[in-house]
């Protein structure tokens, strides 16, 4: 089958009978069933998918189908779609089916988009590898020893093998960047205020952002002009106007200020292939006429620590609510409420969320309150005025998206700080709240994709776009 680059071709060849939704449809669960072993859904709509895709055909020949006819996509576990399961891939949730449809979710359904099916994840989306999934690791397309990264790594692996042409993931610390990064596909996380999080399941409350994934730029612009705006349905989400996205990828400047993290260079930390790669990015934005300067953020050594003090703080608190009483897992070696609890939470999460939500708890504790969690969220209100500073002076923060390409299986798992190093590049723009993408750029000597991560000032998407689709530009020119 014709592969398409971008959807706008593919809605091209479906309003002229070149192709039909059914086929795209086709072409993609075949592609899930050839490489079911990488283990990217846990659960497929193949029959639903294939009998929406024959009435939007049908729209589509009566010039009534919506801007994502044809669009086929998959949603991570974290997300609810009314009358579907929905487990965050975690024991805990083990048969429950979703009330409801998230705002994100039914605004994509609402234009015509197709679901596919459901995707593998770390558990509660706690992860940097997608190996906390109760229904197993998920493996890299290219290379099945090594990670896709975490925690929408099947989200990721899925675009990244054609069996979705778009997946909407969720990214608390970079969950969608950092696999992005690993599968060389484009990852977007917007302003955290950007896209309503009703109707995603709660892991860090004041850091969970609904992400983007695709091999198209274009194809995310589309995508977030649809799910962003106002809802209410969702007290923190902002009312700002939603530009149009998709039609305004083409750079509106000249030249542009771009600010470089230092230590992304110089490190010895970061993998060389990534620095080289970096390196080669800032020469093409500099023979492009552009001002690209190197900075220090002197509160970088507290961002990770940070990041995992409040999120397992929140995480804490959103994960108390899975008790073993109202649904979900329930212990059958209980014999009294507090047993009911102790033994369902115990058995029904896994290690990590666990690790977590001790670390949480301990943190928001009597006696470690104040030395802990107030402390962070003075810190989190430093970090952000820095980065505000940046951008006060600098157009756009680069830096790399992860500072080592996919890992193997396993190699991080008996040692947690290991893991969350992972997250070194990522966690910026979650603690400061503002927009970043993970774009591709080039491989390392093992062939495994590398990820240039641009940053933004909140609400400046559409810049940000246009910028990732010009460094895509210079990529190409320079290859």
């Amino acid at each position: 089958m014709k592969q398409y680059a971008h959807f706008s071709e593919l809605q091209h060849d479906l309003s002229h009978g070149a192709t039909t939704c059914g086929q795209q449809v086709a072409f993609h669960l075949d592609a899930i069933q050839q490489k079911k072993h990488l283990n990217a859904f846990v659960e497929v709509y193949a029959t639903e998918a294939a009998q929406r895709a024959e009435a939007i055909d049908q729209k589509i020949k009566n010039r009534t189908a919506g801007k994502l006819a044809g669009l086929v996509i998959g949603l991570k576990d974290v997300l609810c779609h009314e009358g579907h399961r929905l487990q965050a891939c975690s024991h805990v949730l083990e048969g429950f089916v979703s009330q409801f449809t998230g705002t994100a979710v039914q605004r994509l359904l609402d234009e015509d988009a197709i679901v596919i099916g459901r995707q593998n994840c770390d558990e509660f989306a706690m992860g940097s590898s997608n190996e906390n999934s109760a229904f197993g690791a998920v493996k890299h397309a290219l290379d099945e020893t090594r990670v896709p990264g975490g925690s929408s790594g099947g989200s990721a692996v899925a675009v990244m093998a054609d069996m979705c042409r778009v997946s909407i993931g969720s990214d608390t610390g970079g969950s969608v960047r950092q696999p992005a990064a690993f599968c060389g596909v484009v990852g977007l996380k917007p302003t955290y205020a950007r896209i309503s999080r009703y109707g995603l399941v709660a892991y860090a409350s004041s850091f969970d952002c609904i992400g983007i994934f695709s091999n198209s730029l274009s194809d995310v612009a589309l995508v977030l002009e649809v799910m962003a705006g106002a809802d209410e349905f969702d007290s923190t989400v902002s009312r700002q106007p939603v530009p149009a996205y998709s039609k305004n990828l083409s750079a509106t400047k000249s030249t542009y200020r771009v600010a470089y993290l230092r230590e992304a260079i110089e490190s010895e930390n970061v993998q060389p292939a990534i620095r080289e790669a970096m390196k080669t990015q800032l020469a093409a934005f500099r023979a492009a006429g552009f001002a690209v300067e190197p900075i220090d953020l002197s509160l970088n050594d507290y961002v990770l620590p940070t990041y995992y003090i409040l999120a397992t703080a929140e995480a804490s608190s959103n994960l108390s609510r899975y008790d073993g009483v109202r649904y979900g897992y329930r212990s059958p070696a209980a014999h009294d409420m507090a047993s009911l609890y102790k033994k369902s939470r115990a058995e029904g999460f896994g290690k990590e969320v666990q690790r977590r939500i001790l670390l949480g708890t301990y943190v928001l504790s009597a006696s470690y309150y104040d030395a802990y969690y107030a402390q962070a969220q003075k810190v989190r209100r430093l970090i952000r005025q820095e980065i505000k500073e940046v951008f006060a002076a600098y157009d756009f923060l680069v830096m790399p998206t992860t500072p080592t390409t996919a890992f193997p299986l396993g190699q991080h798992r008996d040692n947690p700080v290991e893991m969350y190093l992972a997250d070194l590049f990522s966690v910026q723009a979650n603690v400061a709240g503002v927009p970043a993408i993970s774009i591709p750029c080039g491989e390392d000597e093992n062939g495994l994709p590398i990820g240039l991560q641009l940053v933004a000032d909140d609400f400046r998407e559409s810049e940000l776009l246009q910028f990732a689709n010009l460094a895509l530009n210079l990529q190409e020119k320079t290859a």
